[in-house]
């Protein structure tokens, strides 16, 4: 493996860290209906966990309305005991065709919540980032004891910061947006 590669890998694991930091602000409901919001829901099918999303087609009619229509109608009770059991402070409501859940307006209370696990989020990426810059830095110093120039090493070990640093700053950034949309009534 050389130091390009060991660039390459990072920057590809670097950009799926950042993807998965995305999706988890993406759960953080901020009064507006989003599919999303269900995506961590599991529902017992044939004796097996299965994602919401793999069962339903979930859909949002307008801004504060969910709609799930499972692909099997007999799913529709146990679709929303599971929307129940995931905690996530919905009260869905069923029509025997479709469950509906209605999105209450998130209180100012909530919204400093909400703000804080974002934070949360954004810390658990950049801990993610950092043990990413741990793992190539240790690849390049394995490089070295195999013959690698110190020159290149160190040219390396400067790579990985930049790209650190660049991934640290994209999830600021993403950061300080999903805060302004919590935020925003």
């Amino acid at each position: 493996m050389s130091v390009s590669q060991i660039i390459s890998e990072l920057r590809g694991n670097l950009e799926k860290n950042l993807q998965h930091t995305l999706s988890e602000f993406n759960r953080l409901r901020a009064g507006k209906a989003s599919p999303d919001m269900l995506g961590s829901v599991m529902v017992e099918y044939y004796g097996a966990m299965s994602p919401l999303a793999q069962l339903a087609n979930v859909s949002t009619p307008d801004s504060r309305t969910l709609v799930i229509q499972p692909w099997d109608k007999s799913l529709i009770r146990p679709v929303e005991t599971a929307i129940i059991n995931a905690n996530l402070g919905f009260a869905p409501s069923n029509d025997g065709d479709t469950i509906r859940i209605n999105i209450p307006p998130v209180t100012e209370e909530r919204r400093k919540e909400l703000v804080k696990l974002s934070k949360q989020e954004a810390e658990h990426g950049k801990v993610g980032i950092r043990n990413l810059r741990k793992e190539a830095n240790e690849k390049i110093k394995k490089l070295q004891k195999d013959g690698l120039s110190e020159d290149d090493a160190k040219a390396g070990e400067e790579e990985v910061q930049k790209l650190i640093d660049a991934y640290i700053k994209k999830t600021d950034e993403a950061t300080v947006q999903k805060e302004k949309e919590i935020m925003t009534v």
